[in-house]
């Protein structure tokens, strides 16, 4: 609200009497899974105390063109004031919810997860994620103090994967799992004898993975990542991994086209 509003809305100010109320609803103009309904309702009640919002819709729900997804009276200058904000934010994690739904549908038929990732809007981590979790997605980390990932530049300046996976139980809290990224099928054998709790196969091919799945035989998790795209995640899925980690829905997710408008 304060980036959007400023000192004032000069608009309202000027031609919206202090006294008038109004009534307005807001109305998807297109299919969509739901994220965010509560914030935006939010924005209205935290910018206009006196605002009285009916959320008619929940996270997570499959609406169609023309459902109502919450309606809100109050002061008129007030809210047409909240409207982008509210809009804004609805909007956007709707937009990461349906296209998140989009990837777990593509993966139903099998075993594998989807995950997300940290490659999230800066400031905006816990509605993107939330989001993400409301298209069906679990969560991978919330940020780097949730789990031990061993990537590639880690595991070069520690020398090696059986070095790094050593020094990393060695510290490691009680119960936290360690994940090892692993481009190669030699460092799937490495870190599956190391001792690592997770394998990222990372950007391997569909042949490898299948390769990795055998090898590993259940005696670790397999995560795969690394350009997941919506026509290929299927038969990523297929090949027997248990989780499969992208970004694409909340980096490049359109936002949907949501009103607030003064009649149904």
């Amino acid at each position: 609200m304060a980036e959007d509003v400023g000192f004032f809305d000069l608009t309202a100010q000027i031609m919206i009497d202090p006294a008038s109320t109004a009534t307005f609803y807001m109305n998807a103009r297109e299919p969509m899974t739901v994220a965010g309904i509560d914030v935006a309702a939010a924005v209205f009640t935290r910018y206009e105390p006196g605002s009285k919002v009916q959320v008619r819709v929940a996270d997570g729900q499959v609406v169609e063109k023309g459902a109502v997804l919450l309606v809100v009276s109050g002061p008129a200058q007030a809210l047409l004031t909240a409207e982008r904000t509210a809009l804004n934010i609805v909007q956007r994690l709707s937009g990461i919810a349906t296209e998140t739904a989009k990837y777990v549908s593509a993966i139903a038929h099998t075993k594998a997860r989807l995950l997300d990732t940290r490659k999230t809007t800066p400031g905006l981590r816990m509605l993107e994620k939330h989001a993400a979790a409301c298209g069906g997605a679990l969560n991978h980390r919330l940020g780097l103090d949730n789990g031990v990932m061993l990537k590639d530049n880690h595991i070069a300046v520690c020398g090696s994967i059986a070095n790094a996976v050593r020094i990393a139980k060695a510290k490691v809290p009680a119960l936290t799992k360690i994940e090892v990224e692993c481009d190669r099928l030699d460092q799937v054998r490495e870190a599956l004898e190391a001792g690592a709790d997770v394998l990222m196969l990372d950007n391997m091919s569909v042949a490898d993975m299948k390769t990795a799945v055998e090898l590993v035989r259940g005696r670790a998790q397999l995560e795969a990542s690394g350009g997941i795209r919506l026509d290929t995640i299927r038969a990523i899925a297929e090949t027997g991994v248990d989780f499969i980690s992208t970004s694409r829905p909340l980096q490049s997710a359109p936002a949907v086209d949501i009103g607030l408008d003064d009649k149904l």
